[in-house]
């Protein structure tokens, strides 16, 4: 079996083929046979998890074991704390109410790498960063979530999926997880704690990681979504 996670770039295709040209994860990881676990937006970056384990792949992605996503949500403006009690308590959106969340107001400026298309930068309006930790799918759920609360999402990462998080992986780059990340991963299948141990923490991309970066073509077939 295969286990491979990619930090997939802004304005990627979270998929291995698109009739419209744009760009897919085809263009990053070389690797036959493997389909994405979930989905992250085509205007998202961050962690995407990648296998053949197709029993994996199906647990994973069920709600009823609340596999933990954490996000990093660049804001506008600095949201009050009445907006971050609602996040926590859940908001109405698109799709239904969400679950409890857990949300957290990061201190500074969150040092990641810089996007291929910078985010919009209104001079009398600052902006923050949020992290946002859920085990429910909706669609667009975070960017929802933030907006019902009245500060839109300008930029969202995902660093991590329960115990396994990006590290030092740049856009682009992809790495297979070890013996033990498997492990965990299967742990989670089985139903046990989704959020584990991620090490996620406000702290900047180093470019010297042991992962891997590819613009091979590889032969993949078609995703099904």
């Amino acid at each position: 079996m295969k286990y491979i996670i990619i930090n997939k770039p802004f304005e990627v295709l979270t998929q291995f083929t698109d009739e419209e040209g744009r760009s897919t994860l085809k263009d990053f990881v070389p690797v036959a046979g493997i389909y994405p676990v979930g989905r992250l937006d085509y205007d998202s970056e961050g962690l995407v998890l990648l296998t053949d384990d197709k029993q994996l792949q199906h647990r994973l992605s069920d709600p009823k074991f609340k596999v933990e996503k954490t996000y990093w949500v660049q804001v506008d403006d600095v949201p009050a704390d009445e907006a971050l009690t609602r996040l926590r308590l859940g908001v109405q959106i698109k799709g239904g109410k969400t679950t409890p969340a857990k949300v957290r107001l990061m201190e500074g400026e969150l040092k990641v790498w810089e996007r291929s298309t910078p985010i919009r930068f209104r001079k009398n309006i600052p902006t923050s960063w949020l992290e946002i930790k859920i085990s429910q799918g909706m669609n667009r759920q975070v960017r929802r979530m933030t907006a019902a609360v009245g500060y839109p999402t300008l930029r969202l990462i995902r660093p991590s999926i329960g115990p396994i998080s990006l590290g030092t992986l740049q856009p682009g780059e992809w790495r297979e997880l070890t013996p033990e990340e498997v492990e965990q991963l299967k742990g989670i299948a089985k139903g046990s704690s989704g959020s584990g141990n991620s090490g996620v923490r406000s702290k900047s991309f180093g470019a010297g990681n042991k992962g891997r970066k590819s613009g091979g073509k590889g032969g993949f077939r078609k995703q099904i979504n």
